[in-house]
């Protein structure tokens, strides 16, 4: 099938492949009447990318469309408007589609900026390895960027060879679909090929993003889901199940099975980034207990009539759950109260309460000790 591109093209084939679809057509004519062309970044690195466009991949620049915003720069997997051929060499993006999706997470910095990963996302493959012990807080924090992107996210349990034994696989496979409601949770193993077949039928005809942190087996999956070896892979440490940065840019790959495929770097960290939803999304079980809390603003504390906390009496809601909840919403509050100084003037006030209240308190048993 193939859609209109502009006047200046007529085989889509290449951008179909890619992703292109009659939906960014019809958003894209105001661009193709100024005698655009469309392509969809494949790779961005120092003010550059590299665009696949009808005509073939092609370099272009960035300098018209380089915002203050570190969320709004040129990602891998943006829909672009480009140059047409022979208009000089570097072209430039003149401007990028709207995002359907996005998925972004807060830097390392103090300056608690956005950054943007990876654009127009249909799903998002976390790669856990299982040469090392799960940690389940860590895939919570995926689980929520993921959710708050907008793409559906799926948990790749990598390395699934060096556990030989069935049911032992099976209780890990249950404990990370403890903590990934609505999530399939599957096992895989790129050195054999089990389950890579699964995934690339789960996957095929989307655009999808590979993430994990170093030591993964990203860079092996994507090359067992591309079916060749378009990235380098270094073993990891046989003490952390650590490895090195192989992949250094986010590369887009399209799949022989359909779709595209976009790998990125190693995550060291894992910021929230503005994602309340997806937390919420992630410990839905949480949210609906709370709805039957006497009280709507329940902190989930020491309030007579809370449903999270029974629920926490009687075994049914693990504790470690509710306290990564609370971790995660602290945590991303903060981080909003940063960029948002109504929030952040909010916040300041309930903390003054809290301290005047209990300020008070403590006068009161004084007081009454005094009697």
């Amino acid at each position: 099938m193939s859609f209109p591109l502009s006047s200046r093209t007529s085989d889509s084939s290449l951008l179909v492949a890619h992703g292109w679809d009659e939906g960014w057509a019809a958003v894209f004519e105001p661009y193709a009447a100024q005698g655009l062309v469309p392509g969809r970044v494949v790779r961005v690195d120092r003010g550059q990318c590299d665009v696949a466009t009808a005509d073939g991949t092609v370099r272009a620049d960035t300098a018209f469309v380089t915002p203050h915003d570190p969320l709004r720069v040129v990602c891998t997997g943006d829909w672009a408007a480009v140059d047409p051929e022979g208009a000089g060499d570097p072209r430039y993006v003149r401007a990028c589609l709207p995002r359907r999706t996005a998925f972004a997470r807060s830097t390392s910095s103090k300056r608690s900026e956005g950054q943007i990963l990876a654009a127009n996302v249909d799903h998002a493959v976390i790669a856990v390895s299982l040469a090392v012990e799960l940690d389940l807080g860590r895939i919570e924090r995926f689980l929520a960027l993921a959710w708050e992107s907008g793409a559906q996210p799926i948990v790749v349990l990598t390395k699934a060879d060096l556990v030989p034994d069935p049911v032992g696989l099976s209780y890990l496979v249950e404990d990370v679909e403890t903590v990934a409601p609505g999530v399939q949770v599957l096992p895989l193993s790129s050195a054999t090929g089990e389950g890579v077949d699964v995934l690339s039928a789960v996957v095929a005809g989307g655009t999808t993003v590979l993430l994990g942190v170093s030591g993964a087996g990203k860079s092996t999956l994507a090359n067992a889901l591309v079916g060749e070896d378009v990235m380098s892979v270094q073993a990891a440490r046989d003490v952390d199940g650590k490895g090195r940065h192989t992949t250094t840019t986010r590369n887009l790959f399209v799949l022989p099975t359909g779709g595209v495929l976009i790998d990125t770097p190693g995550l060291r960290g894992v910021g929230l980034w503005d994602a309340e939803a997806g937390v919420g999304q992630v410990f839905s079980e949480i949210e609906e207990l709370a709805r039957d809390c006497r009280f709507h603003d329940c902190a989930h504390e020491a309030e007579p009539g809370c449903a999270v906390a029974a629920a926490i009496e009687d075994g049914t809601l693990p504790v470690r759950r509710l306290e990564s909840f609370r971790k995660l919403m602290r945590e991303n509050q903060r981080l909003v109260a940063k960029t948002d100084a109504r929030l952040r003037n909010e916040i300041r006030k309930d903390w003054k309460r809290t301290m005047t209240a209990g300020r008070a308190a403590v006068e009161f048993k004084r007081n009454g000790r005094l009697r």
